[in-house]
């Protein structure tokens, strides 16, 4: 009889606890639970970086830049120019650039192309002549869309937060360049490179412009752009030889990589919410 009782003790205690245990629709309508399923419906995603230093939909930028063409390695090309675009939004812009690198004649070679015109020079068979071509960009006017997909911010030791942004660039346009020979020059002054320059034209092509930048923002109208932008086409590929024409094309690039000040405007309007 004992034995019995000690068997059915638990089976009642467990019937018990089954029985005063919530159901899964009573435990589903317990007021925290609804409260956290109403907070987990309405939770808003935001941006991972809030509170934007600095707006630019539906504001016009105009930025001077000063900058180099790193890759010409037989002519130094010094590059002064404008940018113009219209931010539509914080992520996309629409840009016009024209750029322009004075032609300094045979003042502007660089010491490699005053080598190797010595070289073919003095090396030489008798009766051939050697010519280095020379392309120098001159002017360009291209017009492109900036995608601007990255936004961030800098923590300068501690003691200031600089907002920046990455854009990347895309577009056609049209470059106007100098061509020319260098050859060797008999006449040549004592002691100066022996280097002479014959134009040979003008020519205009049609780039692809391709790049990207940062703007490293100060203040609500001023941005610090650093910028590098490829403007690549199709030409004729090097003649060395003048009796040699050569017929087939090449790819060219011009990397023109320049820093610049951006102004803003109009004001930017103060923000009404976080963005």
């Amino acid at each position: 009889m004992r034995a019995a009782l000690k068997l059915v003790g638990p089976i009642v205690a467990l019937i018990g606890l089954t029985l005063a245990a919530p159901t899964a629709a009573e435990a589903g309508s317990r007021p925290g639970t609804e409260a956290l399923d109403e907070f987990k419906a309405d939770k808003k995603k935001y941006n991972t970086v809030q509170n934007r230093f600095f707006l630019k939909q539906n504001r016009f930028e105009v930025a001077p830049i000063a900058g180099y063409v790193p890759n010409n390695p037989f002519a130094a090309r010094y590059v002064g120019g404008l940018l113009v675009a219209y931010h539509f939004g914080e992520n996309f812009a629409a840009e016009g650039a024209f750029v322009y690198s004075p032609d300094l004649g045979g003042n502007d070679l660089k010491d490699l192309t005053h080598t190797l015109v010595s070289i073919a020079h003095q090396g030489g068979a008798k009766g051939v002549e050697f010519q280095q071509p020379v392309d120098k960009m001159v002017l360009g006017a291209t017009f492109a869309a900036r995608w601007a997909p990255i936004y961030g911010k800098i923590n300068l030791l501690g003691e200031r937060v600089l907002n920046f942004d990455m854009y990347l660039i895309g577009g056609l346009g049209m470059l106007s360049i100098a061509k020319y020979y260098a050859v060797y020059d008999d006449n040549a002054a004592e002691g100066g490179p022996p280097t002479a320059l014959q134009k040979v034209s003008n020519k205009a092509v049609v780039p692809i412009n391709l790049g990207l930048g940062m703007n490293f923002f100060v203040s609500s109208s001023v941005a610090i752009k650093l910028d590098a932008r490829n403007y690549f086409y199709f030409d004729k590929k090097p003649q060395y030889n003048p009796d040699i024409p050569e017929e087939q094309s090449r790819l060219y690039d011009n990397l023109v990589a320049s820093v610049g000040v951006s102004i803003f405007f109009p004001k930017m309007k103060p923000r009404q919410y976080d963005f």
